[in-house]
């Protein structure tokens, strides 16, 4: 599962929207201009976020089903079976 191309595709998807979601924080946990922010603070920050995001679906990898993000499915739920005598759609 670590080497499949699947696998990185929601690594990296993971770790692109940690490193949003941490910047966001830091720049609202200052409440600041945009002007006043320590940028390289705020992305240095972030990008740890990101990296630990990394480390941990490689650490995590091969753990549990494959969890549904935004690049991964789970199995569609099949369809109950149509009781005895129902009619059906032909095409």
């Amino acid at each position: 599962m670590l080497f499949t191309a699947a696998f990185w595709k929601a690594t990296a998807e993971r770790a692109i929207r940690t490193f949003a979601q941490a910047l966001a924080a830091v720049l609202t946990a200052g409440a600041t201009s945009l002007l006043d922010v320590h940028w390289t603070a705020a992305l240095a920050t972030a990008g740890m976020a990101a990296v630990l995001a990394v480390l941990m679906a490689v650490g995590s990898a091969g753990i549990g089903a494959p969890g549904p993000g935004l690049t991964e499915t789970t199995e569609p739920a099949r369809p109950a079976a149509a009781p005895a005598g129902a009619p059906t759609v032909s095409g």
